[in-house]
This record gives C-alpha cells, structure tokens and sequence, in this order.
C-alpha cells in the first residue's frame, strides 16, 4: 500500500493532515462539505480526475485550497498541472508546491444538469467507451485501458451528426459527422492521448476537439502512435478555442465528464475561469 509512505512523509514535513476514506462518490462529496463546515481550508483527493471532480463540486465557491494525489487510471489534471508521475513524488511537489488559481469546465446537459469538470469532456466513441474502460478493461495499465475501451466500442458506433456552435460570430458554427467532440480543460485526456495539446488549464479557455468519422481500418493505423506517446496525427481533426460551446447532436448521445457520465445532449459547456486554487508546481 502506498497510503502509509503517503502518511508518512505528510507526517515527515509535519503537514498536518487527516486521511478519510470514502465508500463511493457521493460519500466524497458528503464528506468534504462536511469537512469544510468544520473549518478545513485545505482539501486533497487522491485518486483520478473523477475523484477530483467531486470534490471540487463540493468545494467551489468555498474559501479552500484543493490538490490531487495522483492515484487513478488517467490523472491528466494532474499533468497539466505539472505534477510529476507517480504518487509520492507528486505528493512532495505538492507539499513544496504554492497556490494557483485554475479554470473549470461546466457542462449544462439536456435535463438541466450543471456539473463541473477538471480536464475533459465530450461524446461521441469516447463517451461511448467510458463503460468499457470502467468495467472490462479496469485492470489494463494507463492509456492502454482507454484505447482498448475505445476499440471495442468502435464495433458497434456509428458516426455522430453534430452541430458545434461557439457563442461567437467570429467562430461560425461547425457541422459534420463525427467519431467524437471533445471539450477541454486540458492538454491530454484518458491517461495522456493528446486531443489538445496546446491547451492550458488557466488560460480562460476550452479547447474543443471535432474528430471526423473514420474508417475501422483509419482508426486501427492511429493506434500505434496513440499508445507509445498519445500523439493524435491526423488531418480528420478539427480544432477550436473558445470561452463556451454547444454540442447538438441528430440523435441523443451521452456527455461525459472525466470519466463521468453527466448526460444527454444538446450539452453546454463553458469554462469558469480562476474556479479554484490548487497546491502546485509554478506553472513552466
């Protein structure tokens, strides 16, 4: 177990900290709005981006310093952020760290939902393979998990008409059938793929990324590439920034969050600038 070596040097550097564990997501939430009642005004989540959008969803608006421990299958605020791989050297440049302020992503779903997410956001194959890669390929290593998700999923997709529309006359909408349509936060999503890699998570901006349709065959010759080093080569690929969008959809698809299914289509997504201050290196 590497919570204990976590405790340890918390304890070493004579940060005082509590370490609660929780039974699901939304004991999460529970917890650190109870935590916050309390007076706590520094908060840490260890686990993946979907651990961290909880707890930022609970958090924001409150006058509280956020981190992550990086522990979870993706991690890829944590890498924006510049956290270094693995737990403990994360957890030390943490402790070294210095507040900054960061931006949200809030999406708006079909039903009225509005929820918050760190990095990235979108539907399409990709929402389609969150089910895969939180069920039968759980166990499979970093971005090996999404690909292979993605993959299966891709057996049964057929392409997406989608209307992007950004909110700006300078921006005309975008039309055309899709694999997928991202929005985010940040530079990589689903453990290092490189949708957006000029994105930064406080720039006060989405990135939104429109993969065209491709073939079984045009997919299969990007995944070498994708699984060595998440580079995303491919002319298909049409790319935005803006300060909001709009995904409609010729069909009802799903919208997710980090992970986190948050709903159906027509979805709004816009980014929330300066939404929270996290424990961090000094941004490069």
């Amino acid at each position: 177990m590497v919570l204990p070596r976590v405790q340890a040097l918390f304890a070493a550097q004579k940060f005082p900290a509590e370490f609660v564990v929780t039974k699901s997501a939304e004991d999460l939430e529970e917890s650190a709005r109870e935590a916050i009642a309390r007076g706590r005004r520094i908060l840490l989540a260890m686990g993946g981006d979907g651990t961290l959008q909880h707890l930022v969803n609970a958090a924001v608006g409150a006058d509280v310093m956020l981190g992550v421990l990086p522990a979870g299958g993706g991690n890829d605020f944590a890498a924006g952020l510049g956290l270094p791989k693995g737990l403990l050297l994360a957890a030390q440049a943490i402790l070294r760290g210095a507040p900054r302020w960061v931006d949200l992503a809030r999406a708006r779903t079909a039903d009225g939902r509005e929820r918050l997410y760190v990095g990235g956001g979108g539907l399409g194959l990709d929402a389609e393979a969150v089910r895969y890669a939180s069920e039968e390929f759980r166990k499979l290593p970093g971005r090996l998990r999404y690909v292979a998700a993605a993959l299966s999923a891709l057996r049964n997709f057929s392409p997406v008409g989608l209307s992007a529309d950004f909110g700006d006359s300078a921006q005309p909408p975008v039309n055309m059938n899709v694999l997928l349509a991202a929005a985010l936060n940040t530079p990589t999503y689903g453990a290092g793929l490189k949708l957006a890699p000029y994105a930064r998570v406080d720039d006060g901006l989405l990135d939104i990324a429109l993969l065209e349709d491709l073939k079984v065959h045009e997919v299969l010759a990007l995944v070498p590439r994708l699984l060595v080093n998440g580079e995303l080569r491919t002319a298909r690929i049409t790319r935005r920034r803006a300060k909001r969008v709009r995904f409609t959809t010729e069909r009802p698809c799903i919208f997710h969050g980090d992970g986190e299914i948050l709903g159906s289509t027509p979805v709004e997504i816009d980014v929330v600038p300066r939404a929270i201050r996290v424990l961090a290196p000094a941004p490069r």
